[in-house]
């Protein structure tokens, strides 16, 4: 009888250690952002059959997914771009696996938006391109989503990407670089973004926002890792949104001693920032770097791809 009762609190406690490994959700609604590189390049292979999967197990509420649209032949670095309409239509099917009946697509002035997938209708607030004198490049968006009496504002960016300036000749791009011309052209986006967004609300502090993305700058909170110096134009971006915002950087909140990449070359550039009312119901949040997410580079270096994604996803859980 001993025995017997020693053999099931070893099989009680392995199931309890097995289901912390799943990421149960910790609250009543999931967040998942995640930069999928090029439409889920990746998954082309296995009609996105690991990918679908692996979102149906983390149980989302409201998906965000950046560079969503499919730009290249399956396996391959040639270019095949899908249309807007390919591009809905895609993420419909998919989408349908893991539960999601709605899905949108973020404004973009190019090939690289944001689709948002979910189980509950979303409203359009604005979409976001910028205008003659602000380029905002892959573009942003922001969603209103009603939960209860509550109202979830959202807001998913991606950046400018390269180290020079959007729009300079190729000839004064190495210039460019060494003045942090890449750093200053996301600052301004990044102002763009956040005055026709947040800071059109006056008691944004008190609502409940969100607002997430490839940011492609780091943060000076993160500086014990990059070792930079504290005037760098490096942390142009984050220290606007610190300074100038009501917004938290939700990862540090929850692991303030702690660099947890984002990307497959180690830098943490990935981001969801909430308002002090919605961090204040955040009951969990991770940047999942283990199993199917896990970044590998591609073994035969085809361009800069990465399987599943050159980025990892982050999910947050909240208690509305």
């Amino acid at each position: 009888m001993r025995t017997l009762q020693i053999l099931f609190f070893i099989i009680a406690v392995s199931l309890s250690l097995s289901s912390q490994g799943k990421k149960e959700n910790e609250g009543n609604f999931r967040l998942l952002y995640w930069n999928i590189q090029n439409g889920m390049w990746d998954g082309q292979t296995d009609d996105y059959q690991r990918f679908t999967t692996w979102v149906t197990d983390q149980k989302p509420d409201i998906c965000v997914w950046c560079e969503a649209q499919k730009l290249y032949v399956t396996g391959t670095a040639k270019y095949e771009v899908e249309t807007e309409d390919e591009c809905i239509a895609r993420w419909k099917r998919l989408a349908e696996r893991y539960g999601h009946k709605y899905v949108y697509l973020s404004a973009h002035r190019d090939n690289y938006p944001q689709v948002y997938t979910s189980n509950i209708p979303l409203e359009v607030e604005k979409l976001i391109v910028g205008n003659k004198d602000t380029v905002v490049c892959h573009g942003a968006s922001w969603y209103k989503a009603t939960l209860g009496k509550k109202t979830l504002n959202m807001v998913s960016l991606h950046t400018w990407p390269m180290a020079y300036a959007f729009n300079i000749p190729t000839s004064e791009r190495e210039q460019s670089k060494k003045e942090f011309g890449g750093d200053k052209y996301r600052h301004i986006e990044m102002k763009y973004i956040c005055q026709e967004t947040v800071l059109t609300h006056k008691k944004a502090k008190k609502e409940y926002w969100a607002m997430m993305g490839d940011y492609n700058a780091v943060s000076r909170v993160d500086n014990v890792k990059y070792g930079l110096p504290e005037d760098s134009p490096a942390f142009l971006v984050h220290d606007y949104i610190m300074d100038e915002t009501p917004y938290k950087d939700v990862i540090k909140e929850f692991y303030p001693d702690s660099v947890i990449s984002t990307t497959g070359g180690g830098r943490r550039i990935d981001f969801i920032y909430t308002t002090p009312a919605l961090l204040k119901i955040a009951t969990h949040a991770t940047i999942v770097r283990d199993g199917y997410p896990a970044p590998v580079r591609n073994a035969q270096k085809i361009s800069n791809f990465w399987h599943p994604s050159d980025h990892s996803p982050i999910i947050v859980d909240f208690k509305f």
